[in-house]
């Protein structure tokens, strides 16, 4: 797949998002709130840095292979995959309807190419991505694992065992990013279960290689993605915390958790889809 450039990516991404907002309205459920705040990091992943095949082998040998633990943000996964050729952008219409393959968590039985496990369970995608970079290193593919983690799904406690085994293991061919937008379901991370301030040192405590990411600057995600590379073969896996905004960039749907799970309604979308220009063409 050629690499877009970073004006390409921020063109690309007024679309996925205009997908995001229209597949959670269409079936009035889902969660457009993360999912929009991740849509850069997703496009500059697909279409800049990961070496992929939208002609899908689940195995993903001589590939680079990427993991969403937090798979209630389903729709942006969805656009971004239909988007790089993986099915049919039209399929984007059946999301979260009976008998479909868009289900509103990723799930493997119905055979959608791009997806591996089956996740929205949160706290099992990072074992998940530990387990198949660990079998790449042994295969000696030299291609890379990617995972996506949420903040408020680090209160999982299955976490802090990957992280644990992914050190000791020198997982060093695996990048975990994390969504660190302060909210979740049912409030800011701080009420729920306080994270700390301290999320880089405690991971580098299990010993990774920490990173930090602007998740609405795309030069800056290529930057520290690229960074990220040249830390491979090291010993150690690599963790990026990345900051973004639930619901960016639509003015009234960031800032709080209220948008997590919540379907717009009409007038909602027209508003939304207003200050997110068309730049590809909807489905």
């Amino acid at each position: 797949m050629n690499k877009l450039s970073t004006q390409e990516i921020s063109h690309l991404t007024s679309q996925i998002r205009r997908d995001i907002l229209r597949m959670v309205h269409g079936c009035k459920s889902g969660h457009p709130g993360g999912s929009l705040g991740c849509a850069d990091f997703l496009a500059a992943l697909y279409f800049n840095v990961m070496e992929h095949n939208p002609d899908f082998k689940m195995d993903g040998q001589n590939e680079d292979i990427f993991f969403l633990s937090n798979g209630h943000i389903s729709p942006v996964f969805y656009s971004v995959l239909a988007r790089a050729g993986y099915f049919p952008v039209e399929e984007l219409k059946t999301f979260r309807k009976l008998n479909t393959r868009l289900q509103g968590h990723p799930t493997t039985h119905e055979g959608l190419p791009g997806v591996r496990i089956a996740s929205g369970s949160l706290g099992q995608g990072i074992s998940a991505a530990a387990g198949a970079a660990l079998a790449k290193k042994l295969n000696k593919d030299s291609h890379l694992v990617y995972a996506l983690m949420g903040d408020g799904e680090i209160e999982e406690g299955q976490n802090w065992e990957a992280f644990m085994f992914a050190a000791h293991q020198k997982i060093d061919n695996l990048i975990v990013t994390i969504d660190y937008n302060g909210q979740q379901i049912d409030g800011s991370t701080k009420e729920v279960m306080g994270l700390g301030d301290d999320i880089a040192e405690k991971v580098k405590a299990f010993g990774w290689e920490i990173l930090h990411m602007d998740g609405h600057n795309i030069q800056n995600i290529l930057d520290t993605l690229a960074q990220a590379k040249s830390l491979v073969g090291q010993g150690k896996p690599i963790f990026i915390i990345m900051k973004t905004e639930m619901g960016y960039p639509v003015d009234f749907m960031m800032g709080s958790h209220k948008w997590h799970g919540v379907a717009p309604n009409d007038a909602e979308l027209a508003n939304a889809l207003s200050q997110l220009p068309e730049t590809i063409g909807d489905y």
